[in-house]
């Protein structure tokens, strides 16, 4: 199983979109606060719609607390500053796909903290800033899941 990590998420549409996808995906999704919206707001129950059922969400206060309740063996952090193509990456079960804020990304010391080798992206064209959050992660997860065929 794949664990999806938002940090700090900001809209509540993308992760309930992000819900949606952990449901069909069967990977976990952990929340890192503060949140940008609370977890009854309307419009994340409707872009989950009714996938809620089908995937515990988790929240943590901090991301060291994730780490210590979880222990995911490695820590990929998704990022537009990283150099390593998420492609060209092996993923392995039990991998924490972490990503950043839709406004601002993943802090450089979270980025830092990280192996370089764990610090992954997608490709984008030049002077684009980001792509939305819950597709980047459609990517990402679609990508490791692909890796472990599917199971």
């Amino acid at each position: 199983m794949l664990h999806v990590v938002l940090y700090q998420p900001e809209i509540p549409p993308n992760t309930g979109n992000v819900i949606r996808l952990c449901a069909n995906t069967g990977a976990q999704l952990h929340l890192i606060e503060p949140l940008g919206f609370a977890l009854d707001d309307h419009r994340l129950k409707r872009a989950g719609l009714d996938y809620h059922e089908w995937v515990t969400v988790r929240s943590y206060p901090d991301l060291g607390e994730f780490l210590r309740r979880i222990s995911p063996p490695r820590m990929l952090a998704f990022s537009s500053r990283a150099q390593r193509r998420y492609s060209d990456f092996n993923y392995r079960r039990g991998d924490a796909l972490l990503f950043g804020p839709e406004t601002r990304g993943l802090p450089a010391d979270v980025l830092l903290g990280l192996p370089p080798e764990h610090c992954l992206t997608l490709p984008m064209r030049p002077g684009v800033r980001s792509l939305n959050l819950s597709n980047a992660v459609a990517i990402a997860v679609y990508e490791a899941w692909r890796q472990l065929d599917f199971r």
